[in-house]
């Protein structure tokens, strides 16, 4: 039941999120492709790889707390049901150019965020594991296990 709560708390802040940012208007922008959309689903990719990345193989933490930034907030802020909306109106007003470009660097841009989403969180890992390794030796406990 738990895992319920923190999945449904995540997706009222992730929904909440998606609709702010959805209606921030982009001043001096004409052009047909949704940004606001865009940004959004690049960033979840990003946040995605990066917080699961973390979960699994660097730092160990709750999975109900995990569900709820994944399934729950990243799951109600990225929205592939609107890109795909969009892409659709695009397609039936003619602007098939438009369509297929704004599906295209968002399959490539969203595949480039989850890549560097892992990266950045292997980095970020190893470098905590250096300083606790370092922490460890410093203060007298060389085999670094708590």
């Amino acid at each position: 039941m738990r895992k319920y709560v923190f999945i449904g708390c995540g997706c009222f802040v992730g929904a909440i999120l998606r609709y702010l940012i959805e209606g921030i208007k982009i001043t001096g922008y004409h052009e047909n492709v949704p940004l606001n959309t865009l940004f959004i689903n690049i960033s979840g990719a990003f946040l995605m790889a990066l917080i699961l990345t973390v979960a699994f193989e660097i730092w160990v933490f709750d999975s109900d707390i995990r569900l709820g930034l994944t399934t729950g907030i990243l799951g109600a802020y990225t929205t592939f049901s609107t890109m795909c909306k969009e892409a659709s109106t695009l397609l039936f007003q003619g602007d098939y150019f438009s369509a297929i470009s704004y599906l295209t660097v968002s399959t490539i841009l969203g595949l480039g965020a989850v890549y560097i989403g892992i990266v950045v969180a292997h980095e970020v890992g190893l470098k905590l594991l250096q300083k606790k390794k370092n922490d460890d030796t410093v203060n007298g406990d060389e085999s670094g296990v708590d």
